[in-house]
This record gives C-alpha cells, structure tokens and sequence, in this order.
C-alpha cells in the first residue's frame, strides 16, 4: 500500500520560519494531488493548502502571504514553507495524498502521521 510520511515540525518562535516535508512511498502509481491540513487541540480539522499535479494551489485565507506549498520534481514529494509563524499556527500538520496505488483503479486519499508545529509568543 501507501505510505505518507511528514517531517520538518517543531518549536519556533513567532515570526520565524519552518519548512515540513512529505514524502509518499510504496506501491504508488500515480499521485493527483497532495496537500496539507492542520489540526489543533480540541479543534476541527483544517485545510492549509493543497498543489495539484498541474501546479494549481490553494491556500486557507488564514495563511496566504505567509506559507508556500510546493512539489519536487519527483511528484510524490511535497513541501510547506512557513514563514511569519503565529502562535495560532500551532497545530499538529498532516500531509494529504490524492493518488492511485498499483492495483487499484480509483483515486484515494492518503494521510500521513502528523507532525507538531509549536509557535510561541
């Protein structure tokens, strides 16, 4: 199967920076698309921002200016750039990977661990 996995989380202070990694391994075939979602203590969920497999973006309002997703060139690999960091930023990040696996013949949604992302004040 799939295996999502993220790295780069930690404590910063406000105003800083961090950039998170995520890499899809394993019987892939094809990604469509990744993307990057938070979720904080008690708190739903959220979309941070998503990169399709044409380059198309988005970004919740409540990180444009502030936080670049990107891809490599090998497409299962997927980047967050955080600048600018708030302490409402904090939050545990989770990669997200829209893609097909070998044997399979629809797009399915992947979710890696999480990391922690700490900004204090």
């Amino acid at each position: 199967q799939v295996q999502v996995v993220e790295s780069g989380g930690g404590l910063v202070q406000a105003g800083g920076s961090l950039r998170l990694s995520c890499a899809a391994s394993g019987n892939i075939f094809s990604v469509n698309a990744m993307g990057w979602y938070r979720q904080a203590p008690g708190k739903q969920r959220e979309l941070v921002a998503t990169i399709t497999g044409g380059g198309s973006t988005n970004y919740a309002d409540s990180v444009k200016g502030r936080f670049t997703v990107s891809r490599a060139n090998a497409k299962n690999t997927v980047y967050l750039q955080m600048n600018s960091l708030k302490p409402e930023d904090t939050a545990v990040y989770y990669c997200n990977v829209r893609g097909i696996a070998d044997g399979s013949y629809s797009y399915n949604n992947y979710w890696g661990q999480g990391t922690q992302v700490t900004v204090s004040s």
